[in-house]
This record gives C-alpha cells, sequence and structure tokens, in this order.
C-alpha cells in the first residue's frame, strides 16, 4: 500500500523530481512544496502520513522549526531528513527536533521509500553509519576553531589595544598623541608595533583586520574594564 506523503524541499526542482518518483512507485504524493520555512502550514493542513523535508543546512539554527511545528500540531505525521552525509551535529538535531528518520541526499529512491516506510510504521529511520557518526561525534566532538580576534588581543599590550582602536577611528598620529598623552614620536612607535604584531602593511589593513575578526569589540570590552558592579 502506497504511502499518503509530502515532499519539501528548498529546490522546487529537487522536490518534484523526488515526488515524480515516488509516484511512479505507487506512493501518493499530496503536494511538493518549496521552501521548506513556509512548509509547515501546509503540511499541517493536509495531514500526510509522512513528510519528507529536504535541507542543505542540517546543523543551522531554527532549521528544523517546522519539524517541532508539525509533530506539535500532528503528532501522527512521520518527518524524515533529507540531508549532507557530513553532518552529525545536524542529524543529531533533526532527531531532537522530532524527525522519525534522516536520509542522505545522495541515497537512491529504494533508500527513501525504505526510510518512509519505516517512519509510517513507527520506526527510526536512519543508516547504522549515520547513526554511529552522530555517537561518534557527541562522544568527540571536534575542536572548535580557534577566535582570530581573542587569539590577536592577546599579542596587544593595553596601551596597543588602544591605540588600535583610535587607529580604526581615523585619528591620526598627532590626534592618537594628543589622545594618548604621548609625544608623536611614541604614538608612531606604538602604530608600528600594532601592525607589526598583526602581520599587516598598513593602518587600514589594520583596521579591516580588527572589524573582519571581531577584534574591536573585544578591544572595547578589554578597554572598558570589567564592571565594577556586583
Amino acid at each position: 500500500m502506497g504511502v499518503r506523503l509530502m515532499v519539501v524541499d528548498d529546490h522546487r526542482l529537487l522536490a518534484e523530481a523526488l515526488a515524480s518518483a515516488l509516484k511512479l512507485r505507487g506512493h501518493r504524493v499530496l503536494a511538493a512544496a518549496a521552501p521548506c520555512a513556509g512548509a509547515a502550514d501546509l503540511v499541517v493542513s493536509r495531514a500526510p502520513e509522512v513528510c519528507l523535508l529536504g535541507t542543505a543546512v542540517p546543523a543551522e539554527p531554527g532549521v528544523f522549526d517546522p519539524v517541532v511545528r508539525i509533530k506539535r500540531e500532528r503528532p501522527g505525521i512521520a518527518v524524515v531528513v533529507l540531508g549532507p552525509v557530513s553532518s552529525p551535529r545536524g542529524i543529531a538535531a533533526a532527531f531532537a527536533a522530532g524527525a522519525s528518520g534522516y536520509v542522505r541526499h545522495d541515497e537512491r529512491i529504494e533508500g527513501v521509500e525504505r526510510a518512509m516506510l519505516k517512519a509510517r510504521a513507527g520506526e527510526v529511520a536512519v543508516a547504522p553509519l549515520l547513526l554511529q557518526q552522530v555517537c561518534e561525534e557527541l562522544l568527540h566532538p571536534a575542536a572548535e576553531p580557534d577566535d582570530e580576534g581573542a587569539r590577536l588581543l592577546a599579542l596587544l599590550t593595553p596601551r596597543e589595544v588602544e591605540v588600535l582602536m583610535r587607529v580604526a577611528d581615523g585619528e591620526g598620529t598627532r590626534q592618537i598623541a594628543a589622545g594618548m598623552g604621548t609625544a608623536p614620536s611614541t604614538a608612531r612607535t606604538h602604530v608600528q608595533r600594532v601592525l607589526m604584531k598583526l602581520e599587516v602593511g598598513s593602518r587600514l589593513e589594520a583596521a579591516a583586520l580588527a572589524a573582519r575578526t571581531g577584534l574591536l569589540e573585544r578591544a572595547a570590552e578589554a578597554a572598558e574594564g570589567p564592571d565594577p558592579r556586583p
């Protein structure tokens, strides 16, 4: 017996192609919708047995909000996510939102069909290899990339931090010197040290690097110091 289903994907062409392939295999496709963000209303109103939800960014915050809503308003609908294989955290997020299954984007149509049938039967539909990857990632998470802004800030003295902030504000050497109460030659030396430590060749490059890495915000926090309030 065919499954009553809906296919939802950010790419309409993919949604329609998958819907057509499943129709040829005897399933009743109620709709093929895109994008995912507006699909929850349609899925809730049409109440299929299974919803196939495609996404290219499963780890992005909020991407599975439609799943949460569907399961809240229509708990009997089984949601199977179609997503990339290289996102263990995304797979975990899909199940945390209430999905019944997760299938790789490059899976054959037979694999998608098996997942649909398992999800409709109330079973978890996920390949053992994907489940193993999720467990490995959760048990041994990859190290977070270094915070470039924090790393660069650690290279500078408090005096150099102030100089960098003034450089970013567009102050020239004499303005920096006046604002910091130093001689222009001293201010120039501080600027050169900042450029050397940041490994840039000009003040403009230093300001751009600081803005791009969040160093300006961190520098402002460092200049203000800790909040004296209890």
